[in-house]
């Protein structure tokens, strides 16, 4: 099979299915500007599957905005520097079900069945390719290099959402489809604060590593990303790569692979919250573990070196580079990458300023005795369909329609929009849950029309009082 024809196959599956058709909702107009029922901020991996989401519940009057160049949504082809993905390549996310959909039936349309069988995990550039294909294949409605800059209730049900270039849009529903950093800020240590700015960088951002070549580069962190980057460091023509852990030994131990296999995932948001936060308070205190092959692969290189037991004491810039201090003595180098993850906070985030302190917050809803996590109750406590909840009654009608799917649902949620082991469940809980609310929000004209409702259906001319056709 082609991929040409594969194409054809969901065409004709989701043609079987009856997905598509005329919007169920009614078009709305505000000051001769088209109003959106449902706008997405995002258009990676979760932005793509709640639209197609929504087009399946006959919600097609919606807009996926996403600030990159058409192609380069998501951290795939930015700052994703593995050669994998570490999820398990059978886990499905946003194919709802439909095998044609998936990615090991996009592969094998390439590969054949024996292609799939020799990946042991998904390529990331190929997982990237695979989103690129879904959303053509679907005829998503996203429109690139459009960031969103501040999100504005103008009226009850209404936001206007502004944009870097100077424009807006208005819609009755934002989801704020921002990925990993999306519920916050990524963290960087303030013992870099003397330290020039273009003299490190965070691995979520750019980093030229081609002008770090024959270089010495320190990375602080021992989780998966600080191994993803010192492969790939040394695989560009870094000299030395030397990456400090805090702790004595390395994280061993995935906590996400039990959940995956014994069901923690879909079934996560029934627990109890007291049940919830002890499980994610653990999961905070777990680094994820590099995979076998990320580490090997780094750990073949000549210049690779592992400090455990190395906390940074004390960063200093000097004539012979940046002067790193731990319990094993001061080392200079060339450039620094923090490996320092992500603080969860709505209002760190710039887009919401008008919003955040209206926001609930975990610390305010979960009353709980357990020794509380200053991190965890920064994050927003979210409804059952991922909406952001008030803090007062008088905040209500201004978060109204606003959903977070971002890594801020993880309290909540546990893995959902967070991971890619997550979407398969949280994606059909967001859909029902902006359904749901539109519905509600357009009930009273709905039943009104209802009961005016007196179409025809059975038109037959036949004359019942006589017995014969008229």
């Amino acid at each position: 099979m082609t991929l040409a024809q594969h194409e054809a196959r969901i065409a004709h599956d989701l043609e079987c299915l009856g997905i598509g058709g005329t919007s169920c909702t009614s078009p709305q107009v505000r000051d001769n500007q088209h109003v959106y029922d449902v706008v997405i901020v995002g258009a990676g991996q979760s932005g793509l599957g709640a639209a197609f989401g929504l087009m399946r519940e006959r919600l097609s009057n919606i807009l996926v905005l996403d600030e990159n160049p058409a192609g380069y949504e998501g951290p795939w082809e930015t700052y994703a520097r593995m050669m994998t993905l570490r999820t398990p390549k059978h886990l499905t996310s946003i194919d709802y079900g439909i095998p044609s959909l998936t990615f090991r039936a996009y592969w094998e349309a390439i590969h054949g069945p024996a292609g799939w069988e020799e990946i042991d995990k998904i390529p990331r550039r190929e997982w990237m390719a695979y989103l690129r294909w879904y959303r053509r294949i679907l005829g998503l409605p996203v429109r690139n290099d459009s960031k969103v800059v501040l999100v504005d209730p103008v009226e009850p049900g209404i936001f206007r959402l502004k944009l870097a270039d100077g424009g807006d849009v208005l819609t009755r529903k934002v989801v704020l489809a921002t990925g990993i950093q999306g519920g916050g800020q990524w963290q960087v240590p303030a013992i870099v604060s003397d330290v020039p700015r273009d003299r490190y960088a965070h691995t979520s951002a750019a980093i030229d590593f081609a002008a770090l070549r024959g270089k010495r580069i320190a990375i602080l962190g021992g989780g998966a990303s600080a191994f993803d980057n010192a492969q790939h460091a040394l695989s560009e023509g870094v000299a030395e790569v030397h990456v400090f852990v805090r702790r004595k030994e390395l994280p061993s131990v995935n906590p996400i692979r039990f959940m995956e296999a014994k069901g923690i995932i879909p079934r996560f948001p029934a627990l109890p919250d007291d049940v919830k936060y002890v499980m994610m308070k653990s999961f905070f205190e777990r680094n994820q573990p590099p995979t076998n092959d990320t580490f090997s692969r780094a750990a073949s290189h000549p210049g690779f070196r592992l400090h455990l037991g190395s906390p940074w004491l004390s960063v200093m810039e000097q004539d012979d580079g940046i002067a790193v201090t731990t319990p094993q003595g001061t080392e200079a180098y060339d450039f620094l990458i923090l490996s320092t993850g992500l603080v969860t906070d709505p209002s760190l985030r710039p887009e919401l300023r008008l919003v955040a302190h209206r926001i609930a917050r975990w610390e305010e809803r979960f009353a709980g005795t357990l020794e509380r996590d200053p991190l965890l109750d920064a994050h927003p406590y979210l409804g059952s369909g991922f909406e952001l909840l008030p803090r007062t009654e008088e905040d209500a009608s201004a978060l109204h329609g606003l959903f977070a799917f971002n890594y801020s649902g993880l309290i909540n949620f546990g893995l959902s929009a967070s991971a890619i082991s997550g979407l398969k469940h949280a994606l059909p809980r967001l859909v029902q849950g902006i359904a749901d609310q539109l519905f509600l929000d357009d009930r009273a004209s709905i039943v009104s029309d209802y009961l005016g409702y007196a179409e025809p259906e059975f038109t037959s001319t036949w004359n019942l009082d006589q017995g014969q056709a008229a």
